[in-house]
């Protein structure tokens, strides 16, 4: 306990009495090698004159502690980090670990202090669903303070920064839309427009990339927040415009919207507009007409991406990551234009 026996001493309380951050406290305890002799030992005399006990049970892969994984993410309710989760849950599972959610709000400014406290103990192992620039920053912070006990998923766009094979697991979302949107140019449709989600630039790449193969100059893209209510008010001005004949939408629930949309301003489905989705959540099938999208095993990714993490911590090699193939599901949005 601290001198005042408020509260146990904590990692944070170690980096201040060393006069160092305390990612570089987290890699002497790890016995991280990039650190140097004098920073290591002033670091080690502060847990002594402190007291501190680093809590090392993340590392314990054997006997009968628990084991927790820590899983950072912005929004439970959407589809595809529902699924996600649901697939690290089933990894976990196997694996005799335990869950714990952290879910991060766009509209908050953490600090490092501030995401790290949310792990179940120093050097608590994560996964992060990085799909906003606050997942983001997060993964960042973690990676920095436990480098061998972290990965994430997200954007295929992640995979163009450094070391991006150690730690990422991720769909290649530039090729799904890419595919989405050579289906609807197939069809006959002049042109496609896009209606994007907050922060998923990669999908959009691929929708741009598709019409410059065949020498199209992409539309200026829609941008419209997560929720249907958000799509439909954004892609409002666009359906009512009779030369757009074909929309692809960052995800389904954006695609909802658009056909909310397009029934208020009386344009028949998929005769004066055909849409396409991308993920294939469970109402897509359902809907009135039914949803052309593409299926994303989002709970494949969940699972590589918790085998990813149990590899490292064991150091074992990088396993193989098995899921689905992204399948166009071709249903009653989409069709020829009439002209």
């Amino acid at each position: 306990m601290s001198a005042a026996g408020a509260r146990p001493v904590s990692i944070f309380d170690v980096a201040k009495r060393a006069g160092v951050s305390h990612q570089t406290v987290s890699r002497v305890i790890n016995d991280a090698p990039q650190v140097a002799d004098a920073t290591r030992a002033k670091v080690k005399a502060a847990i002594s004159e402190l007291g501190y006990r680093p809590n090392r049970s993340a590392r314990t892969l054997a006997g009968g502690a628990v084991r927790s994984v820590t899983v950072f993410t912005f929004d439970t309710a959407l589809y595809g980090t529902a699924e996600t989760l649901r697939g690290i849950e089933d990894g976990a599972a196997a694996a005799g670990f335990t869950v714990l959610i952290s879910v991060l709000d766009p509209d908050q400014t953490y600090t490092d202090d501030d995401i790290l406290s949310r792990l179940s103990h120093d050097g608590a192992p994560a996964i992060v669903i990085a799909h906003d620039d606050t997942t983001t920053r997060a993964r960042r912070i973690l990676r920095e303070a436990r480098p061998g006990a972290v990965v994430a998923t997200g954007d295929d766009k992640l995979s163009r920064e450094p070391d991006a094979a150690d730690w990422l697991v991720s769909l290649d979302d530039r090729a799904v839309a890419e595919r989405a949107t050579r289906y609807l140019l197939s069809m006959g449709h002049r042109t496609v427009h896009y209606l994007a989600m907050p922060g998923r630039a990669r999908r959009q790449d691929g929708w741009a990339d598709a019409l410059a193969e065949v020498g199209v100059e992409a539309p200026e893209p829609v941008q419209s927040g997560w929720t249907i209510g958000s799509a439909a008010e954004a892609a409002a001005a666009l359906v009512a415009d009779p030369d757009v004949t074909a929309i692809m939408c960052g995800n389904d629930d954006l695609a909802f919207g658009v056909l909310h949309a397009a029934h208020r301003a009386g344009r028949s489905i998929p005769g004066d507009l055909s849409v396409v989705g991308c993920d294939d959540s469970p109402l897509a099938a359902f809907n009135v007409p039914p949803l052309t999208t593409i299926d994303l095993d989002f709970r494949g990714v969940g699972r590589g991406a918790f085998e990813l993490l149990h590899a490292k911590l064991e150091g074992r090699e990088r396993p193989r990551p098995v899921w689905r193939s992204p399948e166009l599901l071709v249903r009653e949005t989409s069709g020829p234009p009439r002209h």
